[in-house]
């Protein structure tokens, strides 16, 4: 019965941190998706052409859905090849994996889609380059903090950027010369 509560336990706990990662992911991406629809409606605004608030709804969406995607490819050991190299080659080339990632499930993505309402397949390589572009470069400190996360420990630098630090001797003879 102990080792049944063990694992029910090891269960929630790891149940717990995968929601909670999801969710940080999430939040992460969906600032910059909301961001993008944000400058795209006050571009399309400047040419009168009407735009709804339902972006928001799906930049939501696909944040939380890219946020497992990349979650999953994390799990899948993606980009892991370059985790004993300096954290800027290992944040750049995760960037660039999980970048293709995420641009394979957008191509998919829009063919069900457009299938799915009966329209012509036809994607704008330009267009899809651009994406790509500006996803890469969202990923770019994103996969940063990932990797300094990895480096320093599990919930480290959630601590250095949430939780108050104890000032240090170093900090406190700084203020008292200042004094």
């Amino acid at each position: 019965m102990d080792n049944q509560k063990l694992k029910e336990q090891t269960f929630k706990q790891k149940f717990i941190h995968e929601l909670k990662s999801v969710g940080w992911v999430s939040l992460y991406l969906a600032l910059f998706f909301c961001a993008l629809c944000t400058y795209s409606m006050l571009v399309l605004n400047e040419f009168n052409i009407t735009n709804s608030y339902f972006r928001y709804g799906f930049a939501i969406i696909n944040a939380l859905v890219i946020a497992k995607i990349i979650l999953i490819g994390e799990y899948a050991r993606l980009g892991r090849g370059h985790e004993d190299k300096p954290l800027i080659i290992s944040a750049l080339w995760k960037a660039f994996l999980f970048g293709l990632l995420v641009a394979a499930f957008h191509i998919v993505e829009e063919t069900v889609k457009r299938l799915a309402f009966r329209e012509r397949i036809n994607m704008r390589v330009d267009e899809m380059l651009i994406r790509n572009l500006v996803v890469f470069s969202f990923l770019i400190p994103f996969f940063a903090f990932w990797e300094l996360r990895r480096v320093l420990g599990e919930g480290k630098l959630f601590d250095l950027f949430f939780r108050r630090r104890q000032q240090s001797n170093h900090d406190a003879s700084i203020g008292t010369q200042k004094a």
